[in-house]
Protein backbone atom coordinates (compact mmCIF):
# COMPACT_ATOMS: atom_id res chain seq x y z
CA UNK A 1 0.00 0.00 0.00
CA UNK A 2 1.58 3.13 -1.27
CA UNK A 3 1.21 5.95 1.56
CA UNK A 4 0.56 9.15 0.17
CA UNK A 5 2.57 11.78 2.50
CA UNK A 6 0.64 13.00 5.33
CA UNK A 7 0.50 16.98 5.98
CA UNK A 8 1.71 18.32 9.24
CA UNK A 9 -0.10 17.89 12.03
CA UNK A 10 -1.93 20.59 14.18
CA UNK A 11 -2.02 19.44 17.16
CA UNK A 12 -1.86 16.51 19.11
CA UNK A 13 -3.78 14.05 20.33
CA UNK A 14 -4.80 11.02 22.60
CA UNK A 15 -6.57 7.91 20.87
CA UNK A 16 -9.30 6.02 22.90
CA UNK A 17 -6.56 3.94 24.56
CA UNK A 18 -4.47 6.61 25.86
CA UNK A 19 -1.39 6.78 23.07
CA UNK A 20 -0.79 10.12 21.96
CA UNK A 21 -1.41 10.51 18.01
CA UNK A 22 -1.13 13.26 15.65
CA UNK A 23 -3.93 14.62 13.54
CA UNK A 24 -7.17 13.89 15.62
CA UNK A 25 -10.07 15.44 14.69
CA UNK A 26 -9.90 19.12 15.22
CA UNK A 27 -12.79 20.71 16.72
CA UNK A 28 -13.84 23.72 16.73
CA UNK A 29 -11.03 26.09 15.55
CA UNK A 30 -10.46 23.51 12.13
CA UNK A 31 -14.67 23.82 11.70
CA UNK A 32 -14.03 27.61 11.73
CA UNK A 33 -11.07 27.72 9.58
CA UNK A 34 -12.84 25.28 6.95
CA UNK A 35 -16.37 27.38 7.24
CA UNK A 36 -13.83 30.14 6.14
CA UNK A 37 -11.72 28.03 2.98
CA UNK A 38 -15.97 27.04 2.21
CA UNK A 39 -16.72 30.52 1.62
CA UNK A 40 -14.09 31.35 -0.23
CA UNK A 41 -14.46 28.69 -2.79
CA UNK A 42 -17.84 30.01 -2.92
CA UNK A 43 -16.89 33.47 -3.67
CA UNK A 44 -14.64 31.91 -6.37
CA UNK A 45 -16.96 29.26 -7.85
CA UNK A 46 -20.45 31.32 -7.36
CA UNK A 47 -22.91 30.14 -9.85
CA UNK A 48 -20.96 27.17 -11.22
CA UNK A 49 -22.98 23.84 -10.38
CA UNK A 50 -21.28 21.09 -8.56
CA UNK A 51 -20.90 18.37 -11.79
CA UNK A 52 -19.15 21.56 -13.59
CA UNK A 53 -16.07 21.92 -10.89
CA UNK A 54 -16.28 18.05 -11.03
CA UNK A 55 -15.55 18.72 -15.10
CA UNK A 56 -13.00 20.33 -14.18
CA UNK A 57 -11.29 18.40 -11.82
CA UNK A 58 -11.46 15.25 -14.52
CA UNK A 59 -12.30 13.68 -17.46
CA UNK A 60 -15.18 11.20 -17.30
CA UNK A 61 -17.44 12.41 -13.96
CA UNK A 62 -20.57 10.90 -13.03
CA UNK A 63 -23.54 12.00 -14.82
CA UNK A 64 -26.70 14.13 -13.69
CA UNK A 65 -29.88 12.05 -13.73
CA UNK A 66 -33.39 13.95 -12.14
CA UNK A 67 -34.68 12.34 -9.18
CA UNK A 68 -37.99 12.48 -10.86
CA UNK A 69 -39.22 10.54 -14.48
CA UNK A 70 -37.02 11.30 -17.35
CA UNK A 71 -36.59 14.95 -18.46
CA UNK A 72 -35.42 16.55 -21.44
CA UNK A 73 -31.62 17.42 -21.70
CA UNK A 74 -29.89 20.00 -20.80
CA UNK A 75 -28.68 21.26 -24.40
CA UNK A 76 -32.02 21.82 -24.78
CA UNK A 77 -33.31 25.29 -25.66
CA UNK A 78 -35.19 26.45 -22.86
CA UNK A 79 -35.83 30.20 -21.90
CA UNK A 80 -36.66 29.89 -18.68
CA UNK A 81 -33.90 31.37 -16.23
CA UNK A 82 -33.95 28.59 -13.83
CA UNK A 83 -33.39 25.69 -16.53
CA UNK A 84 -30.13 27.65 -18.01
CA UNK A 85 -28.71 28.05 -14.26
CA UNK A 86 -29.38 23.89 -14.27
CA UNK A 87 -27.70 23.54 -17.70
CA UNK A 88 -25.05 26.11 -16.73
CA UNK A 89 -24.20 24.08 -13.71
CA UNK A 90 -24.58 20.78 -15.15
CA UNK A 91 -23.71 20.68 -18.52
CA UNK A 92 -20.31 20.24 -18.44
CA UNK A 93 -21.24 16.05 -17.42
CA UNK A 94 -24.07 15.29 -19.59
CA UNK A 95 -27.00 16.21 -16.98
CA UNK A 96 -30.56 16.44 -17.54
CA UNK A 97 -32.52 19.28 -16.39
CA UNK A 98 -34.67 18.77 -13.26
CA UNK A 99 -37.92 19.53 -12.45
CA UNK A 100 -37.65 20.99 -9.13
CA UNK A 101 -34.88 22.03 -7.31
CA UNK A 102 -35.21 20.50 -3.54
CA UNK A 103 -35.38 23.22 -0.80
CA UNK A 104 -34.56 20.89 1.78
CA UNK A 105 -31.49 19.99 -0.21
CA UNK A 106 -28.41 21.19 1.81
CA UNK A 107 -24.60 20.84 1.41
CA UNK A 108 -22.84 18.53 3.90
CA UNK A 109 -20.56 20.20 5.82
CA UNK A 110 -16.66 19.77 5.46
CA UNK A 111 -15.35 17.72 7.99
CA UNK A 112 -12.16 16.43 8.99
CA UNK A 113 -11.04 12.98 8.26
CA UNK A 114 -9.67 12.11 11.39
CA UNK A 115 -6.55 10.04 12.03
CA UNK A 116 -7.49 7.01 10.63
CA UNK A 117 -8.54 7.98 6.64
CA UNK A 118 -6.58 4.86 5.36
CA UNK A 119 -6.48 7.03 1.84
CA UNK A 120 -2.57 7.45 1.80
CA UNK A 121 -3.27 11.00 3.55
CA UNK A 122 -1.75 9.29 7.18
CA UNK A 123 0.59 6.67 6.23
CA UNK A 124 -1.59 4.13 5.64
CA UNK A 125 -3.82 3.34 2.02
CA UNK A 126 -6.39 1.03 1.95
CA UNK A 127 -7.73 2.78 -1.60
CA UNK A 128 -5.08 1.24 -4.05
CA UNK A 129 -5.59 -2.51 -2.83
CA UNK A 130 -7.75 -4.89 -4.81
CA UNK A 131 -10.56 -5.76 -3.09
CA UNK A 132 -11.56 -2.42 -1.14
CA UNK A 133 -13.89 -1.51 -4.10
CA UNK A 134 -17.13 -3.76 -2.37
CA UNK A 135 -20.32 -3.21 -0.85
CA UNK A 136 -19.92 -5.56 2.70
CA UNK A 137 -17.03 -4.54 4.18
CA UNK A 138 -17.41 -6.42 7.83
CA UNK A 139 -14.68 -8.52 6.72
CA UNK A 140 -10.97 -7.77 5.82
CA UNK A 141 -9.48 -9.16 2.59
CA UNK A 142 -5.89 -10.14 1.91
CA UNK A 143 -4.07 -11.57 4.22
CA UNK A 144 -6.89 -11.77 6.55
CA UNK A 145 -10.83 -12.97 6.26
CA UNK A 146 -11.43 -11.59 10.44
CA UNK A 147 -15.26 -10.71 10.43
CA UNK A 148 -16.12 -7.41 12.86
CA UNK A 149 -18.33 -8.66 15.23
CA UNK A 150 -21.79 -6.12 15.77
CA UNK A 151 -25.43 -5.47 15.48
CA UNK A 152 -25.95 -5.21 11.64
CA UNK A 153 -25.73 -1.72 10.12
CA UNK A 154 -26.79 -1.21 6.35
CA UNK A 155 -25.20 2.64 5.27
CA UNK A 156 -27.04 4.00 2.74
CA UNK A 157 -25.51 7.81 1.54
CA UNK A 158 -27.09 9.77 -1.06
CA UNK A 159 -25.36 12.00 -3.10
CA UNK A 160 -27.14 15.18 -5.06
CA UNK A 161 -25.86 18.09 -6.57
CA UNK A 162 -26.72 20.67 -4.32
CA UNK A 163 -27.56 23.51 -7.00
CA UNK A 164 -29.85 21.09 -8.81
CA UNK A 165 -31.14 18.34 -6.84
CA UNK A 166 -30.06 15.92 -9.29
CA UNK A 167 -28.64 12.64 -8.54
CA UNK A 168 -24.90 12.08 -8.85
CA UNK A 169 -24.86 8.64 -10.95
CA UNK A 170 -21.19 7.01 -10.77
CA UNK A 171 -19.92 8.84 -8.38
CA UNK A 172 -17.50 6.75 -5.79
CA UNK A 173 -17.79 6.95 -1.62
CA UNK A 174 -15.56 5.43 0.37
CA UNK A 175 -16.45 4.98 4.55
CA UNK A 176 -14.76 3.49 7.26
CA UNK A 177 -15.76 3.54 10.85
CA UNK A 178 -14.20 2.09 13.96
CA UNK A 179 -15.51 -1.58 15.19
CA UNK A 180 -17.34 -2.24 18.42
CA UNK A 181 -14.74 -2.08 20.26
CA UNK A 182 -13.65 1.87 18.77
CA UNK A 183 -10.96 0.02 17.59
CA UNK A 184 -10.18 1.22 13.60
CA UNK A 185 -8.63 -0.81 11.37
CA UNK A 186 -4.72 -0.54 9.93
CA UNK A 187 -4.38 1.60 12.79
CA UNK A 188 -5.61 0.74 16.26
CA UNK A 189 -3.24 -2.01 17.77
CA UNK A 190 -5.59 -4.27 18.42
CA UNK A 191 -6.87 -3.80 14.41
CA UNK A 192 -3.43 -3.23 12.79
CA UNK A 193 -3.70 -6.11 11.19
CA UNK A 194 -6.90 -5.88 9.80
CA UNK A 195 -8.88 -3.57 6.70
CA UNK A 196 -12.45 -4.17 8.01
CA UNK A 197 -14.81 -1.81 7.66
CA UNK A 198 -13.56 0.11 5.05
CA UNK A 199 -15.05 0.25 1.18
CA UNK A 200 -16.09 2.00 -2.00
CA UNK A 201 -18.64 1.86 -3.71
CA UNK A 202 -20.17 3.45 -6.57
CA UNK A 203 -23.85 5.83 -6.45
CA UNK A 204 -26.34 4.15 -8.55
CA UNK A 205 -29.30 5.65 -11.23
CA UNK A 206 -30.64 7.11 -7.84
CA UNK A 207 -26.69 8.32 -6.22
CA UNK A 208 -26.91 6.00 -3.39
CA UNK A 209 -24.32 3.89 -2.61
CA UNK A 210 -24.87 0.83 -0.52
CA UNK A 211 -22.67 -0.61 2.34
CA UNK A 212 -23.05 -3.55 5.03
CA UNK A 213 -21.60 -3.38 8.22
CA UNK A 214 -22.14 -3.27 11.77
CA UNK A 215 -23.01 -0.03 13.99
CA UNK A 216 -19.64 0.85 15.06
CA UNK A 217 -18.87 1.69 18.82
CA UNK A 218 -18.64 5.02 21.25
CA UNK A 219 -14.70 5.80 21.88
CA UNK A 220 -13.56 8.09 24.71
CA UNK A 221 -14.40 11.68 23.52
CA UNK A 222 -16.17 11.58 20.32
CA UNK A 223 -20.00 10.94 19.15
CA UNK A 224 -20.50 7.44 17.67
CA UNK A 225 -19.99 8.69 13.78
CA UNK A 226 -18.98 7.05 10.26
CA UNK A 227 -16.68 8.91 8.08
CA UNK A 228 -16.50 9.25 4.09
CA UNK A 229 -15.10 10.85 1.13
CA UNK A 230 -17.27 11.26 -1.78
CA UNK A 231 -14.98 10.89 -5.48
CA UNK A 232 -15.86 11.90 -8.62
CA UNK A 233 -15.62 8.58 -9.84
CA UNK A 234 -14.57 4.84 -8.70
CA UNK A 235 -11.16 5.40 -10.60
CA UNK A 236 -10.45 8.34 -8.87
CA UNK A 237 -10.92 6.92 -5.30
CA UNK A 238 -8.92 3.89 -5.74
CA UNK A 239 -5.99 5.92 -7.65
CA UNK A 240 -5.46 9.52 -4.81
CA UNK A 241 -7.53 11.44 -7.40
CA UNK A 242 -9.54 14.56 -6.11
CA UNK A 243 -11.93 14.28 -3.03
CA UNK A 244 -15.01 16.32 -3.77
CA UNK A 245 -16.26 15.71 -0.56
CA UNK A 246 -14.87 14.83 3.20
CA UNK A 247 -17.46 14.29 5.64
CA UNK A 248 -19.00 12.23 8.59
CA UNK A 249 -22.41 10.97 9.61
CA UNK A 250 -23.75 11.08 12.89
CA UNK A 251 -25.59 8.08 14.50
CA UNK A 252 -28.96 9.29 16.66
CA UNK A 253 -28.69 8.82 20.30
CA UNK A 254 -31.60 6.94 20.74
CA UNK A 255 -30.14 4.44 18.16
CA UNK A 256 -27.31 4.24 20.08
CA UNK A 257 -28.60 3.72 23.46
CA UNK A 258 -30.48 0.96 21.52
CA UNK A 259 -27.58 -0.73 20.23
CA UNK A 260 -25.06 -0.32 23.40
CA UNK A 261 -27.26 -2.39 25.76
CA UNK A 262 -26.46 -5.23 23.28
CA UNK A 263 -23.95 -7.61 24.07
CA UNK A 264 -20.30 -6.21 23.37
CA UNK A 265 -20.87 -2.48 23.35
CA UNK A 266 -20.64 -2.28 27.24
CA UNK A 267 -17.77 -0.07 26.92
CA UNK A 268 -19.73 2.06 24.61
CA UNK A 269 -22.41 2.61 27.48
CA UNK A 270 -20.18 5.15 29.44
CA UNK A 271 -18.54 6.29 26.89
CA UNK A 272 -21.97 7.63 25.50
CA UNK A 273 -22.90 9.23 28.42
CA UNK A 274 -19.85 11.44 28.91
CA UNK A 275 -20.68 12.92 25.28
CA UNK A 276 -23.18 14.68 23.50
CA UNK A 277 -23.50 15.79 19.65
CA UNK A 278 -23.83 19.52 20.97
CA UNK A 279 -19.90 18.90 22.89
CA UNK A 280 -18.72 17.17 20.17
CA UNK A 281 -15.38 18.78 18.36
CA UNK A 282 -16.73 17.52 15.18
CA UNK A 283 -21.25 18.24 15.19
CA UNK A 284 -20.85 20.59 18.09
CA UNK A 285 -21.19 23.62 16.15
CA UNK A 286 -24.73 22.84 14.85
CA UNK A 287 -25.55 19.90 16.43
CA UNK A 288 -25.02 17.21 13.20
CA UNK A 289 -28.42 18.96 11.83
CA UNK A 290 -27.17 18.43 8.57
CA UNK A 291 -25.31 15.07 8.82
CA UNK A 292 -27.86 13.27 11.72
CA UNK A 293 -28.83 10.06 9.68
CA UNK A 294 -32.13 8.79 9.22
CA UNK A 295 -33.03 4.88 11.24
CA UNK A 296 -34.67 2.34 10.56
CA UNK A 297 -34.86 -1.31 11.91
CA UNK A 298 -34.11 -2.67 15.51
CA UNK A 299 -31.24 -4.20 17.25
CA UNK A 300 -32.23 -7.63 16.33
CA UNK A 301 -32.73 -7.14 12.87
CA UNK A 302 -29.90 -4.72 12.51
CA UNK A 303 -30.59 -1.38 11.28
CA UNK A 304 -30.35 0.72 8.43
CA UNK A 305 -28.78 4.86 8.15
CA UNK A 306 -29.85 6.99 5.24
CA UNK A 307 -28.33 10.31 4.45
CA UNK A 308 -28.69 12.39 1.50
CA UNK A 309 -26.26 15.13 1.18
CA UNK A 310 -25.43 17.56 -1.16
CA UNK A 311 -22.14 18.35 -2.78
Amino acid sequence: MAPRTPSAPDHEWLDEHGTEIEDHDRGLVHDLQTLVDRRRALALFGGLGVAGALAACSTGTPSVTSTGSATSSSTSATTSSASATSAAGAGASGSTSNDAVDADLVEAPDETAGPYPGDGSNGQNVLDDSGIVRSDIRSSFGSSTTTAEGVPLTVKLTVKELATSTALVGAAVYVWHCDRDGNYSMYSQAAADENYLRGVQATDESGTATFTSIFPGCYSGRWPHIHFEVYSRVSDATSSGPIVKTSQIALPQSTCEAVYDSTGYEQSVGNLAQVSLQRDNVFGDDGGIHQLATMSGSTSSGYTAALTIGV
